[in-house]
């Protein structure tokens, strides 16, 4: 098929994401003088405003960056930490099973202002207030309500009215539901960005110490102190049925800084795909392209019944793995017994001709795989009983908005997660970038600020022991996985997608797609999708569906009848409805970038 959008290509700058106001911000600022890692942060303040049910200011992201004038690969964390007070123990007492995917107890530190300004600071040129102005600009001035926003809010508007009425009060103008199209603002959050950069500014010194400063007001200063009170004065419904306060102290966000790391990088060929370390789920993806170096894809043909059974053969046993090895806490030498040569080999006779409905993590030398307690049919009867409208929902196809982070409904439907953003500069400066969490579904607004907190510990486990388990100053195992690709050791493509746990297998479909079939970055975000939910998903209520396939109704009926003979559990999604893929570029002789049809508002663009 012809691609239905065009694959873009310019010389001075090219910018992707899941918003056309984000896009249209990060070419703004290039076009103003501003770098790559400026044009990201200016971009990433404005998905918080524009896209709020996929993202917000105590939300959370990691980045991988290439910086042109050090020549080299960084990891940048923007994930905060469970507080001080959340442990196994802390949750048992409150007679929890989980961690509830909504409301106060589920909040981690607000990492995101503190990776945005770090990456000014570090690698950008501009002031924070230039960077800041696009966000704050349609904080008050406004912002289109689109179809989605709307959805979301429709979802929880029983909640908001009934049990949490400052969102209630940010989200439901005049009490109804605003309309596709309506001018939203959030005029409390561009209060709280003026007065961060009027401190800032009076605090005088350098950029670099301004932008130093800034993060010291958020976390360590009034914002810190704001989000303590909501958290020890407040207690609001969440998906456990029950009222809660939080767990998150201002000596929580205190002690907290974003770091800078070097990225893991997993060789393919000619390819080196560059991602986060076991905190995040990014090695599922390189674990996928060594199991898959040695199952022929090239000798299968892309697209082929024998190509897909392969990759979703392989994306089980990386995502087991996930489950028993992955997490802050995870041993040192953890990621390099997963990719040691021989325990790959090991794991690759397990694919076989017909489809696994197990889940099988490997064992790495004598240490025997753990895998959490899974929720089974009498804690999903509990939790159906215990839900009141908007709160959550039972089953794992179908999340509800204010069960944790809902990515594909069971008709394909997308109803909100995740954003994502790409950009490259003319110097070759490159960053991709999966902003998320502090949803507007999630928890309750903090009306002095203008936000709510996020949900990110709900992806920690509460059993003691597991490299995810939950305990004080912890990571939760983020789904979030932006990409960084080298070909033949230079910087190549920067790429990625929201969606939870399908984010490395939608975006390793593109890469393979390129690889292996040849397509162009629009045509390979084009092809039909496919995914499988074979794994417990990183979000409440963690259900899994052991051997089912989602698939677009693109593909040959011939290919889904030997998939289903080949035993997958086969489920037909919408044509164009399994992610959101963006990307952008360095060719040899230009820059090029490429957006996602589906969710019809994400956007290339570039000169």
């Amino acid at each position: 098929m012809s691609p239905p959008r065009p694959e873009l290509v310019g010389h001075f700058g090219m910018a992707a994401s899941t918003h056309y106001l984000a896009t249209a911000t990060a070419m703004s600022v290039l076009e103003r003088g501003g770098n790559a890692f400026d044009a990201t942060a200016a971009a990433g303040f404005v998905l918080q405003v524009v896209e709020p049910h996929m993202n917000g200011p105590a939300g959370e992201l990691p980045a991988v960056l290439w910086d042109a004038a050090g020549g080299s690969a960084h990891v940048l964390c923007g994930q905060g930490v469970a507080p001080a007070g959340a442990s196994v123990a802390a949750f048992r007492e409150l007679g929890l099973e989980l961690v509830p995917g909504t409301g106060l107890l589920a909040a981690t530190v607000p990492g995101s202002f503190g990776a945005w300004t770090l990456l000014v600071e570090r690698w950008g040129t501009w002031e924070l207030a230039d960077v800041l102005d696009y966000a704050i600009g349609y904080c008050e001035a406004g912002y289109p309500a689109l179809p989605p926003i709307v959805d979301t809010v429709a979802l929880v508007a029983e909640l908001f009215g009934t049990y949490w009425p400052t969102s209630a009060a940010a989200w439901l103008p005049d009490g109804t539901v605003p309309r596709p199209g309506q001018r939203l603002t959030n005029p409390g959050l561009g209060r709280t960005y003026r007065r961060i950069l009027a401190e800032a500014t009076q605090a005088g010194g350098t950029r670099e110490a301004r932008l130093a400063g800034a993060r010291d007001i958020w976390y360590r200063g009034w914002v810190a102190e704001e989000i303590d009170k909501f958290c020890a004065t407040t207690r609001w419904l969440d998906t456990s049925g029950e009222l809660h306060g939080g767990l998150l102290t201002a000596d929580d966000l205190a002690g907290w800084e974003p770091t800078v790391e070097p990225p893991t990088v997993f060789g393919y060929g000619r390819y080196q795909v560059l991602k986060t370390g076991l905190w995040g789920q990014g090695p599922v993806f390189g674990q996928q392209l060594a199991l898959l170096e040695g199952l022929g894809l090239d000798a299968a043909g892309y697209g082929s019944p024998d190509y897909l059974h392969a990759v979703i053969e392989s994306a089980k046993l990386a995502f087991a793995d996930r489950e028993a090895w992955y997490g802050d806490s995870a041993e040192p030498d953890t990621l390099e017994r997963l990719l040691d040569p021989e325990y790959t080999r090991r794991r690759r006779e397990l694919v076989g001709p017909t489809a696994s409905l197990e889940l099988r993590p490997g064992q790495l030398g004598d240490r025997q795989p753990r895998l959490p307690r899974l929720p089974g049919p009498a804690d999903l009867a509990a939790l159906a009983r215990s839900l009141v409208a908007g709160v959550g929902e039972p089953t794992a196809g179908e999340q509800s908005a204010g069960a944790g982070e809902p990515v594909t409904r069971a008709d394909g439907r997308v109803s909100g997660d995740t954003c994502h953003l790409d950009v490259v500069d003319r110097a070759g400066n490159m960053v991709s970038v999966t902003p998320s969490g502090g949803w507007l579904q999630s928890s309750p607004v903090l009306p002095e600020l203008g936000f709510p907190l996020g949900t990110r510990a709900q992806m920690f486990w509460l059993e003691d022991g597991l490299p995810n388990s939950l305990r004080p100053g912890a990571r939760p195992r983020t789904t979030l996985s932006p990409s960084l690709a080298l070909r033949d050791g230079e910087p190549w493509m920067a790429f990625g997608t929201p969606g939870g746990d399908q984010q490395d297998q939608w975006s390793l479909h593109f890469f393979l797609a390129m690889v292996h079939g040849g397509l162009g970055m629009q045509a390979a975000i084009d092809a039909p999708a496919l995914d499988s939910v074979h794994f417990p998903s990183s979000f409440y209520p963690r259900t899994a569906e052991p051997g089912q396939v989602r698939m677009e109704d693109r593909f040959p009926d011939e290919v889904f009848a030997e998939m289903g003979r080949r035993g997958h559990r086969i489920v037909r999604h919408e044509p164009w409805s399994l992610g959101k893929l963006s990307a952008v570029a360095r060719e040899p002789h230009h820059l090029a970038a490429a957006a996602n049809l589906r969710g019809s508002h994400g956007h290339a663009a570039g000169r």
